[in-house]
């Protein structure tokens, strides 16, 4: 295999694509499924394979130039700088954390009400990293631990702006810090949430067990509280109950999957229908949403396209409601509807560009549909793969 050519251990192939060791090995024992087209390429970058077809074994020659890494959203670069440039010398510019915590307030819900969220995002948060920071080390005792507060929030918020950029290393920096600042602050509910970033971080790498145990501790941290506690302090319980069901369904764990979802349903059910976390978007909009995604990450196509029968519009969040689409386009590419998977990932487009254009799953079923476009959709295929920025 190519691995084992160029000489190469499971550790250090996984580490390259941010995985691990074990991930590597179920996947070519074939305990896994075939990964996605996105980490296809970044296996054979690591690999130095310049054909897919070395590695899926299918004999069809497909370039990986093809399926080539996200370009990188204009802002990256800035928000980069504000997140890893090293300020020793003491501050003297004063920051008013009142004002600090409306800002904070005022980007998060620039970031759910925009369709293009992140070149919104990508305007605000390098002065709003800086600011943080420098609040914090002006500041001492209980006026820290507030600061601290807010800058925890700060990288929970970029977290959603580095997610999917070609800077891995960043959503890694930014989850870090935020469950960093959290543990300084000695409040439950700051830690709960910034697990929630860290968990997704732990999943995407392959590291199943680690997100559940984080999640669980997370869960641990407000739960004691949870009979006289503020709203979001049971939604915060919620989405990390909806992040082990999530990360059940991805190793397949049927029955742990759905009860794990259960046990954030009811918690949804018990905040009400107008309740919305704003951090996670939790609530019982989104937990229908996230049934999709266990029906579809489960590939049971049918249980995903029964939990779809709602309205998208229900789910506040325009880039939450984007990313709900693209898992309905994802439940009927299993079934083999192009028709409609080319239909709902069109509808995803028009309801926030910036979330499809820089997410993987729609990048790899447009990919598919341009290889065998639905008949007479091919001008169709065409128009979607543009603004994606598919080639």
């Amino acid at each position: 295999m190519a691995r084992e050519r160029v000489g190469m251990s499971r550790r250090v192939l996984g580490g390259l694509v941010e995985r691990s060791a074990e991930w590597v090995k179920a996947v070519e024992t074939g305990r896994l499924q075939t990964p996605k087209l996105s980490m296809l390429a970044k296996i054979a970058h690591a690999l130095d394979v310049r054909d897919l077809a070395e590695l899926t074994g299918n004999g069809d020659a497909v370039s990986v130039a093809k399926y080539g890494p996200t370009a990188a959203h204009a802002a990256l670069h800035d928000v980069q700088v504000a997140l890893t440039e090293y300020r020793l010398k003491p501050e003297s510019r004063a920051v008013d954390l009142a004002h600090l915590r409306e800002r904070l307030a005022g980007a998060w819900k620039v970031r759910h009400a925009s369709p293009d969220h992140r070149t919104r995002l990508g305007g605000l948060l390098p002065a709003l990293i800086r600011d943080a920071q420098t609040a914090v080390r002006a500041r001492q005792g209980s006026e820290r631990r507030e600061a601290r507060r807010v800058l925890a929030g700060v990288y929970r918020l970029a977290d959603f702006y580095v997610a999917f950029q070609p800077a891995p290393e960043l959503v890694w920096l930014v989850a870090d810090r935020a469950v960093t600042e959290a543990q300084e602050t000695d409040d439950p509910y700051e830690l709960a949430a910034s697990a929630w970033a860290l968990v997704q971080a732990l999943r995407e790498s392959g590291r199943w067990e680690e997100a559940i145990s984080v999640a669980t501790d997370g869960i641990a941290q407000v739960e004691p509280h949870l009979d006289s506690c503020p709203d979001d302090w049971r939604g915060i319980a919620g989405a990390l109950h909806a992040e082990n069901a999530l990360t059940c369904a991805r190793r397949g764990r049927h029955g742990e999957a759905w009860r794990h979802w259960e046990a954030a349903n009811r918690i949804a059910q018990r905040l009400g229908t107008e309740y919305r976390h704003v951090q996670t978007s939790f609530g019982l909009p989104v937990m229908k949403a996230n049934a999709v995604t266990l029906g579809v990450e489960l590939r049971r196509a049918g249980e995903a396209r029964r939990a779809a029968d709602f309205d998208p519009a229900d789910i506040a969040s325009v880039p939450r409601r984007a990313r709900h689409l693209i898992e309905v386009a994802r439940a009927h590419a299993l079934q083999g509807d192009r028709d409609a998977t080319l239909t709902i990932l069109d509808r995803s487009v028009r309801t926030a560009p910036e979330t499809a254009r820089f997410n993987g799953w729609a990048r790899e079923l447009t990919h598919s549909l341009l290889a065998q476009p639905p008949t007479g959709q091919t001008a169709a295929v065409r128009s979607l793969a543009t603004r994606i920025g598919v080639h």
